[in-house]
């Protein structure tokens, strides 16, 4: 299982809930049962680049979510 953190705009869809333990293949899966789990929750993760386990992956829809990893949903990264 993963270990997902929720920052303050997240957790209105959890009750209020910091951080959900969640078994998924990839970070579009993952996405997908947090849906199912809060309704509403997956239109705004859908929109945000990924940190797992530190690293940052702007375009994480297809990469792997690691048992014990720590997950956070965080807003994209604008360049120039």
């Amino acid at each position: 299982m993963a270990l997902v953190h929720l920052n303050l705009e997240q957790r209105r869809f959890t009750d209020g809930a910091a951080e959900v333990e969640m078994e998924a293949g990839n970070v579009k899966q993952l996405i997908a049962k947090l849906e199912e789990r809060y309704s509403g929750i997956g239109a705004i993760l859908a929109e945000s680049a990924v940190a797992i386990n530190g690293e940052i992956i702007n375009d994480p829809a297809y990469q792997p979510v690691p048992a014990g990893a720590e997950i956070y949903f965080v807003a994209k990264a604008a360049g120039g």
